[in-house]
C-alpha cells in the first residue's frame, strides 16, 4: 500500500530516498483536505492566481492542469496542483455560493442535508437580498420566494428609513399580506421575523409584497432573508 485509504496520504517506504518530498505532499493534502473549504465547486479552469492552499472541487469537463480530474479537489502548492479524491459523505464550505455542500454520487449538492445513493435530496436555505422600496401603497419583491419550496418564515431589517409618514408596514404575499408580519416599524434598523405557523410550500414563484399603513410608501430599504426547505427527485 502507498496511500492511506481514506485521504489518499502518500506513504512513506522503505530505504526511500527524499522522505522530506512524501511528507511534505501527505501535509500538503492533509492541510487542504481538513475542515474542507473550497473556493469553488464550478470553476471549469484553473485559476491564473492561485495561494498555496488553495482547494477546488473540480466540476465535469474541466480544462488546462484539471483536465482528467473530473470530481477531484485539486489543492495548490508550490505552484502545482495536487489532486485527491472525495468519498461520499464528505462535507465542505463552498466559498463562491457561501453555501455548505454535501458530496453524493452526483457531485457536490449545496445546501444539502441529506442525499440518496441516487440523488435525491433534501436541501435547506437561507435566501438572503436587498430590497429597494419603490413608491405606492405596496412595494413587492417580485419571485422572492422560488417555486417548489416548503417557506418556515422571513425575518428582515431596515436599511433605509421608510419616509412617507407612514405608521407601520405589512409583510406578506398576495391573498395574505400580513403572513410575515403586520404594525412594522418603518424606522432605521427595525427587524421583522414572520415564522410561517405551519410550513407553507408555494409551488410557483412568489412575490414577497409589503403594504403601507397611514400612508403610502416613498422610499426605503428593506434586507430579507427566507428560509426554506427544497427537495429534489433522484437521478
Amino acid at each position: 500500500m502507498f496511500e492511506t485509504p481514506r485521504l489518499s496520504l502518500p506513504l512513506l517506504q522503505a530505504a526511500q530516498a527524499q522522505k522530506h518530498i512524501t511528507v511534505n505532499e501527505a501535509l500538503v493534502r492533509l492541510d487542504g483536505l481538513a475542515q474542507l473549504v473550497l473556493s469553488s465547486v464550478s470553476t471549469p479552469i484553473p485559476p491564473g492566481l492561485a495561494s498555496d492552499g488553495d482547494c477546488y472541487g473540480v466540476p465535469v469537463g474541466a480544462t488546462g492542469a484539471w483536465a482528467g480530474h473530473d470530481q477531484d479537489l485539486a489543492i495548490y502548492s508550490n505552484g502545482g496542483w495536487i489532486f485527491a479524491t472525495p468519498q461520499i459523505g464528505w462535507r465542505a464550505w463552498v466559498v463562491d455560493v457561501a453555501a455548505n455542500a454535501l458530496f453524493g454520487s452526483s457531485g457536490w449538492v449545496m445546501n444539502a442535508v441529506a442525499l440518496t445513493q441516487n440523488g435525491a435530496s433534501l436541501t435547506y436555505e437561507i435566501l438572503e437580498f436587498d430590497h429597494q422600496i419603490t413608491a405606492g401603497n405596496t412595494s413587492a419583491a417580485v419571485a422572492a420566494i422560488p417555486a417548489d419550496t416548503i417557506v418556515f418564515g422571513v425575518t428582515g431589517r431596515v436599511l433605509v428609513e421608510m419616509s412617507g409618514g407612514l405608521t407601520g408596514w405589512k409583510l406578506g404575499v398576495a391573498g395574505s399580506d400580513d403572513r410575515y408580519g403586520s404594525s412594522l416599524s418603518p424606522a432605521l434598523g427595525n427587524w421583522v421575523r414572520g415564522m410561517t405557523s405551519s410550513p407553507l410550500a408555494y409551488y410557483t414563484d412568489t412575490d414577497l409584497v409589503m403594504t403601507a399603513e397611514g400612508s403610502a410608501f416613498v422610499d426605503g430599504e428593506v434586507r430579507f432573508s427566507v428560509s426554506l426547505m427544497r427537495l429534489s427527485a433522484p437521478n
